[in-house]
């Protein structure tokens, strides 16, 4: 039997517009989001899915919520699906982060682990997510789990066993756009697709 796992990043908020890092702040959608999820949801609730999971935070529950009002389903809430914590960066946007912990922010943008500001590291980040998506795929054969920019490409990352250095090679998801995963008792866990959605045009916010 082979299970199929949607990894999809929330809407559009205004601290993702103004280039602002959220972290676990709980930052709601803005109308750009829920319109984005709106359109996505009749996308993906035309895949069927068995169950929907999503982070706690508003911008990812509230994405998630939108598919449920298609479905007719429940939405689970984890909160290992919650985006990194960035510690002191959060707030900040990413040009201030730049000027006033440039270090830190010199690690980040080379896809290292930042050293200070009390940022969750990679590996962290990575576990949790992927236990999160492995509990997640247990609940049916088509499932939808609602997160975060970081966290899902470092969860996925964890989940396929790579190295940080291929995770890097993952372009950022836009807002509103999934992962697809498949696993199946031979192959294990496998990428089927990347950055699938709705919105293609608009620049790619950071991860954040």
């Amino acid at each position: 039997m082979t299970t199929r796992l949607i990894v999809w990043r929330h809407g559009n908020t205004d601290w993702n517009a103004a280039g602002r890092v959220q972290g676990q702040t709980d930052v709601p959608l803005n109308d750009i989001g829920r319109r984005q999820a709106a359109e996505a949801a009749t996308l993906l609730a035309a895949m069927t899915p068995d169950a929907i999971v999503a982070s706690d935070l508003r911008r990812a529950s509230d994405t998630a919520a939108a598919l449920a009002a298609v479905t007719g389903q429940q939405v689970g809430y984890d909160e290992r699906l919650r985006e990194r914590f960035f510690g002191v960066w959060q707030g900040l946007t990413t040009a201030e982060v730049a000027d006033q912990r440039p270090e830190e922010y010199a690690r980040w943008k080379a896809g290292n682990d930042v050293v200070g500001g009390d940022v969750e590291t990679l590996d962290d980040l990575g576990k949790r997510v992927a236990d999160g998506f492995q509990d997640a795929a247990r609940l049916g054969s088509l499932v939808v789990v609602a997160t975060h920019g970081a966290a899902a490409r470092q969860g996925i990352g964890h989940l396929l066993g790579w190295p940080i250095e291929q995770v890097r090679t993952l372009r950022a998801l836009q807002n509103c756009h999934w992962v697809e995963l498949t696993q199946d008792g031979s192959r294990g866990w496998q990428l089927a697709a990347y950055n699938v959605g709705v919105f293609t045009d608009r620049p790619v916010p950071p991860p954040v």
